[in-house]
């Protein structure tokens, strides 16, 4: 069986799609100053440092200085994404081809990309000489610079929806906001619900980076030990930013397969009684050591500071 020769139009445009990432790319390491030498170093040069933040120091001092900032950061994250949310959805509906007219859509489309633009750290740096040093600065940044992302997804959905139910409101007379309102966000308000619950992941964890330029939030802290190489302490800001994101994005990512599927997540006694043997004892480990972690804490959070 002879086999059928290849088109010549997909082979040279696989050609040029492989030459088109690795020269760039080849070219980018080379500007970066990146040698092998420094890659094979880089495993060492790494454990250099982890193996410093180990053990942790968790005195009463240090969890009582660091919890705070980790729940500041915590707050900065929600706060910003409430303030994304609420702006965004309007503007969104601004942006779609499908809602609004052609020139408005394009003014909202170019102002979401200009505010994508902006990266947090630079807005906050902006923000500072107007609102000053703390959590609200870094709140305003983070909320500003979501609204571009948050608007261009929403934007996204929007157009992306079934026009039945809007001809049909159309038909009998509905006004545009009636339209709106009962034929296209009931639609794509699911996914963006989910949309802002996976930005507030995100801005979590750019809360944390905010606080090392001043504005609230456990970057300041992390920075603070780091200057004076207290890797033990830099070890508990770590650790405890760590554990709180990986509760948020679980009970997250818990909440956006409910409201996208609309199915019932199973509980944690359905989960364990699932299970098998050697699940089931997993499972008991990680509530055990989950509640230990929690006990200690709040006990080391009321301990009295020597």
């Amino acid at each position: 069986m002879v086999r059928p020769k290849q088109p010549f139009g997909p082979r040279v445009f696989r050609w040029v799609v492989t030459i088109a990432i690795v020269i760039p790319s080849i070219w980018s390491a080379a500007g970066l100053g990146v040698s092998v030498e420094r890659l094979l170093a880089a495993p060492a040069d790494i454990w250099n440092v982890v193996h410093r933040l180990f053990p942790p120091e968790l005195s009463p001092e240090v969890v009582q200085r660091a919890m705070p900032k980790v729940m500041e950061s915590l707050f900065v994250a929600w706060m910003g994404t409430i303030i994304a949310a609420v702006l965004s959805l309007p503007l969104a509906v601004l942006a779609a081809r499908n809602i609004s007219s052609k020139g408005v859509g394009f003014v909202v489309r170019q102002l979401l990309v200009l505010i994508r633009s902006v990266p947090e750290l630079l807005l906050a740096m902006v923000l500072i000489p107007v609102t000053g040093l703390g959590a609200w600065t870094g709140t305003l940044a983070i909320g500003i610079h979501s609204i571009g992302t948050l608007g261009k997804l929403s934007s996204e959905e929007l157009e992306g929806i079934n026009p039945g139910p809007v001809e049909a409101i159309a038909g009998v007379g509905g006004s545009k906001l009636a339209q709106i309102r009962f034929g296209v966000l009931p639609q794509v308000m699911p996914t963006i619900m989910a949309y802002w619950l996976y930005r507030f992941e995100i801005n979590i964890r750019a809360s944390a980076v905010l606080g090392a330029v001043g504005v609230g939030g456990i970057g300041a802290e992390l920075i603070a030990q780091m200057q004076f190489r207290n890797f033990e302490r830099v070890g508990t800001v770590l650790f405890l930013t760590i554990a709180v994101v990986l509760v948020i994005d679980t009970i997250s990512a818990r909440l956006r397969r409910r409201i996208i599927t609309g199915n019932r997540e199973p509980g944690a006694v359905a989960i364990y009684q699932s299970a098998g043997a050697v699940k089931r004892a997993g499972l008991l480990l990680l509530t055990a050591a989950i509640g230990f972690l929690v006990v200690f804490l709040l006990i080391q959070l009321q301990a009295p500071v020597v």
